[in-house]
Formats: C-alpha cells, structure tokens, sequence
C-alpha cells in the first residue's frame, strides 16, 4: 500500500494508525479523522454498541441501530478490514497483506470475541439466535456475570413462558458490584421464574441428547438440567495474545494487559496508545471508562502532531463510576449509586428502554434514531 507524502512542519497529517473498533478505537478514529492522516484497522466492517448485544438477541431489529459501518462515522479515514498480524517500530502488518507506516499507533483490541465480517452476517447472526430462542422450551444460560444475567432477564421478560436455567460458579451473581444488588438481582430473577444454581458450572461439551431433541447437562456438583439450547456468558480474555510475537510483546502483564501511564501511551513508547479494555488500568471495564480513554488519548495525539509540549499531556485518572446498572429486561434494571442500591423501573428509565444506543450514536455524529 502506499504510504501518504508527508506533510509540512506544523505536524497535520502525522499517520495515526488505530487497530481494533470497538467502543475505544471508533471513537478515537473519529475524533481524529481531521486531524490526522488516519487508518483505523479491524476485522470487522462494523462497529457494534456492545451493551445493545443482548436486547438484540431477543429483538434482532434493535441492532440495525446498534451495529454501526466504519464508513458511517469515519468519512475521513482509510479502513482496512483485516486481522492484525504483526506490529514494528514503525509499521503495522495485516492479514491481507497491507504494510501501513505510523507515526502514531493506538491499540484498542479489547477483549477477544470474534464476530462475522460483514454488518449483514452479524444482522444475520442476531435473526439464528432469535430464532433459536423461539424455538427452544428451555434454555440454559452458564455464567452470571452481567451478560447472563441480562441475557436471561431479556429472555424471562420477552418469553415469560420458557423454562430458564442460569448456572454460575460464584457464590452470587454480579460479583463485580456489592452484595446488596446482587441479592435483590436473584430475587428479581427468581420472581421470574429463573432458575439459579450459584457455585457449580457446567462442561458444556459432556452432555446427552434426549429423545425430545432436547439436551441433558451436568454440573460440577451432580445436578442435572435438561435444556433445548445454551448460551455460554463467561468473560472472555484481552485481546492481546496477537501481540506476544510483536514488538510490545515485553509490554503485556500476566492478566493479558497492555501496561499503560498516566498519559494512556503504552510503558515505554513515546508514540503509541492503548486504550480501552486492553489497557492494565485498575477499574471496572465498562464502555463508559473506555470512551473516557478514547477521548483522553486523542486530544493527546492532537497535542503531540501539533508539537505541543510533553508536560501538557492530559492525565487519564480512573475514577470508580458513580453509577452502576444492570438492566433487567425492557423495563427495570437493578442500579448501585454511592449511596444506596434500589431495583426496579426508576433505573430502568435511565438504561432499560434504549440501553443508551441513541446516546453513543450522537457521541458517533450519527442520528440517535
């Protein structure tokens, strides 16, 4: 591929390759599309809201605003729709054979969850699942982190009449917030007719086919659940074992993490950024922090092309989120604040009805609608 001329002193144009958009990298590409001489490269056409997923999974029409074509935001930038297969001091290498030289690189690979190409096949995807569901009498959820829970809240609340089995091997679900939330979700969700097996899990490859089309699966403490389809929600790893063989592979901590300063530049590396999920920063990793990363690193990359002065860099400072919400369904959510934790549908009204799609559709320049 050739690389674009170099520009004149002031530093406008300087290359800025992003790698990954996801929730960091989208926004970080955008931000900088006029500023830079921008490249954003994914293995996707896409970028997905990822919170809408699971509303989507019970209402495929929902994602055709959650799932949002690069070409939409990025009206200034080269996108490269390829895995990433190798990165130097100075160039990026992909899959399909692209060589792209930077001046700035960003890393924004989040977490590894591979998702079809094409915009359509993951529309598509959203349609089988959807129809899986329907089809299904009783299904098993394994793993009750936040993507369980609100994925049988969604099905509980759409289906009330399918048989839904939630299985999670801590002692309660939603570890990452207090107990209270936790305790009032499982009531919530047993008021709903879900069934919860808290401290077992599941070997989903051991099971037995009924003679009803249905499936038997065992738990590690001997139970048994008879289930027409699964879905495993467990948390998947960064998405930083591609780079163990690349240049930064020194820069990778034992969870997986690219160690990052105050400045989100990768330990080290005057000129390369990781933002995102990717990044050893210690808080909770949400969409929310993640943004504030991409906003943060890009007026530092604006300062840095513009050859403004090191010590302006702004300092990225991880604050615990005022707010937490699960949401439960269309219509109540479960919301820890600093001070107290209530269930029901005042959080709801803050999170459950549009799951905030239309609010980080704007913050992408795009109707909310």
């Amino acid at each position: 591929m050739e690389n674009p001329p170099e520009w004149g002193d002031g530093g406008r144009g300087r290359r800025v390759v992003v790698i990954g958009g996801g929730v960091a990298g989208s926004l970080i590409a955008k931000s900088l599309q006029f500023d830079a001489d921008l490249t954003l490269i994914d293995p996707k056409d896409y970028f997905e809201i990822p919170w809408a997923s699971l509303r989507a999974t019970v209402e495929p029409l929902f994602a055709e605003r959650s799932l949002i074509h690069h070409k939409d935001y990025l009206a200034n930038g080269r996108l490269i729709v390829s895995e990433v297969t190798n990165i130097t001091n100075k160039e990026v290498l992909t899959a399909d054979g692209h060589q792209v030289t930077y001046d700035y690189l960003v890393v924004a690979t989040g977490h590894y969850d591979p998702l079809p190409v094409t915009r359509i096949d993951r529309l598509e995807e959203y349609q089988t699942e959807n129809e899986k569901i329907k089809a299904a009498d009783s299904i098993l959820i394994v793993g009750g982190g936040p993507t369980g829970v609100e994925l049988a809240a969604e099905i509980a609340v759409d289906f009330p009449q399918k048989k839904v089995t939630l299985v999670h091997d801590g002692s309660r679900l939603l570890e990452f917030i207090g107990p209270k939330a936790s305790n009032k979700t499982l009531e919530w969700l047993k008021n709903k007719n879900v069934e919860v097996k808290l401290m077992q899990s599941v070997d989903l490859s051991n099971n037995t086919n009924n003679l009803g089309g249905n499936k038997t699966y065992f738990t590690s403490s001997g139970e048994t659940i008879k289930a027409d389809c699964h879905f495993l929600c467990t948390g998947k790893p960064p998405g930083s074992e591609w780079l163990r063989e690349t240049y930064l592979k020194d820069r990778i901590d034992n969870f997986g993490r690219l160690q990052v300063d105050e400045n989100l530049r990768i330990k080290g590396h005057r000129n390369i950024f990781a933002v995102g999920d990717i990044t050893d920063i210690k808080e909770l990793k949400q969409g929310y922090s993640a943004q504030k990363h991409a906003l943060v690193a890009a007026k530092n990359l604006k300062l840095l092309m513009s050859g403004g002065k090191e010590s302006k860099l702004a300092i990225y400072e991880p604050r615990p989120s005022p707010k937490i919400i699960v949401s439960l369904g269309r219509q109540d959510a479960v919301a820890q604040f600093s001070f107290t934790t209530i269930i029901g549908l005042v959080p709801g009204m803050i999170k459950s009805k549009d799951l905030y799609v239309g609010k980080a559709r704007k913050k992408m320049g795009l109707q909310p609608k």
